[in-house]
């Protein structure tokens, strides 16, 4: 009946794959990673690298007072209270023991300064120094391969194999499978003695599927994610009885350059120096329309919602943190200038409205309030006043999806009609749903992945054997 078994199946190699998988090793001698693309990491080694942590080291040295209780109400307050408050909750009291965790066991490196990002009150975001999640599945890929975790890339899931009872006792894959070739490999299942951890992502890129969920999201509207960000393992494990989780909610990005395909470098330029130290204008009045601060589905209502065609612009001193300014203008992703006059000219901004932007908005730095938009205006930010000038033109790109299936604390999947576990049967990162509500803070996905893969790995270890 098996052509192959383990103790722990886990599809996807992501964040939350591989920290189950690390876990779970902890435990189990027999723990394989199954990945459908031909290199591992999906979106995880293609994203910024940004982890939140409440209370962190760096927040002490700094002086930044914080705490998982207002991470959590941060959380809560972006999810306009959609979120699952339990799961939100671990999260955030686990963030700063998982950021110590990556750093410890698995080495990675991170800079040594904070960046205070969208929706969150204080500086809590630590960044990877090569500004990417690469900087973490790296290591975590390494710490596979000295504990013997096979990661087996090519291997497409096509369905869970359930028992009458609706446990999970393994699944049925495609091994040899091409990417985007439904037909290609050769069929195999592959039992888990113990249990299954689903980590595959969301679906950003299935643009059929997410339309259906979200109208609002044509085909024309770009994704930040890599191809392989499809909705297949999502409809497996509701046809194995899982409980889908506010799929309707798929969060855009609100900083991706409109210049460039997918997540690129200007996404990261834009997070780490447009919108913490520059201003958002509108092309047509040279106006600011909203704090560049808000959280991400406040930008994107106020950007995409109204048509608008938004530019970020920033002087020398607030690019000090942008760490991919040099590629971005190697790509002519962000256009640099010798003055305001210049940078209104090329972007056919209206110059008097928009310098009258930037006097008002330098005068509300000066004054350490920003009566108009209620920006923080934290002791770094400066005024806008020192050349050269910097400006990326942007545009939203789906990024996120807050839907997926549910589990419970324990990172147990829930059954659709009896709203109890599945047995042998655990998810956890952005295939998981309700935690981050209806829109997630930047910078809580990696924490969520990585809070939730080891729990995941852990409990599935202790999973009674069959």
């Amino acid at each position: 009946m098996w052509d192959e078994e383990y103790d722990i199946v886990i599809i996807g190699s992501g964040f939350a794959g591989l920290a189950a998988a690390l876990e779970a090793r902890k435990t189990c001698s027999s723990v394989v990673v199954l990945e459908k693309m031909q290199v591992p990491g999906g979106n995880s080694a293609i994203s910024g690298g940004l982890v939140a942590a409440a209370g962190s080291p760096l927040q002490a040295e700094e002086g930044i007072l914080d705490s998982p209780e207002l991470m959590l109400d941060d959380m809560l307050r972006a999810g306009l209270d959609y979120n699952d408050p339990e799961l939100a909750r671990i999260v955030a009291e686990k963030s700063t023991e998982t950021l110590l965790w990556t750093i410890e066991e698995l080495g990675v490196q991170f800079k040594q300064t904070l960046s205070h990002l969208g929706g969150h009150s204080v500086p809590r975001t630590y960044n990877t120094t090569n500004t990417s999640g690469s900087g973490i599945t790296r290591p975590m890929l390494v710490k596979c391969r000295e504990k013997g975790i096979p990661i087996d890339l090519k291997t497409l899931l096509q369905r869970f194999i359930t028992d009458e009872q609706g446990a999970v006792l393994g699944v049925e894959v495609r091994r040899g499978y091409v990417f985007p070739h439904a037909g290609s490999g050769e069929s195999r299942r592959i039992r888990a003695r113990k249990a299954v951890i689903l980590a595959t992502g969301g679906f950003s890129q299935d643009k059929a599927f997410r339309r259906i969920q979200n109208p609002i999201l044509s085909e024309n509207i770009e994704s930040t994610n890599h191809p392989g960000a499809t909705a297949e393992s999502l409809v497996a494990a509701i046809r194995a009885g899982a409980t889908p989780v506010q799929l309707s909610l798929i969060q855009l990005g609100p900083w991706a350059s409109r210049d460039e395909e997918g997540f690129g470098v200007g996404s990261m330029f834009s997070m780490l120096a447009g919108f913490p130290y520059g201003v958002l204008i509108d092309v047509k009045t040279g106006r600011r329309f909203v704090n560049e601060l808000s959280d991400r589905k406040l930008l994107v209502d106020a950007m995409l919602n109204t048509g608008r065609e938004s530019l970020a612009i920033v002087d020398q001193k607030g690019v000090r943190y942008a760490s991919t300014l040099g590629k971005c203008l190697k790509r002519g992703v962000v256009k640099q200038f010798g003055s305001i006059e210049e940078l209104s000219q090329v972007n056919q901004v209206p110059l008097a409205p928009l310098l009258e932007t930037i006097r008002v908005y330098n005068s509300s730095v000066k004054r350490g309030v920003d009566e108009e938009f209620g920006k923080p205006i934290p002791e770094d930010l400066l005024p806008i006043e020192e050349p050269p000038f910097y400006s990326i033109r942007l545009i939203s790109k789906v990024h996120h999806c807050m839907g997926g299936i549910q589990i419970n604390a324990r990172a147990q999947v829930l059954d659709i009609e009896t709203h109890r576990l599945i047995q042998g049967f655990y998810a956890a990162g952005e295939i998981t749903g309700g935690i981050h509500g209806a829109s997630r803070l930047g910078s809580n996905a990696i924490t969520d992945c990585l809070v939730f893969g080891r729990i995941a790995g852990r409990n599935a270890a202790q999973d009674p054997s069959r």
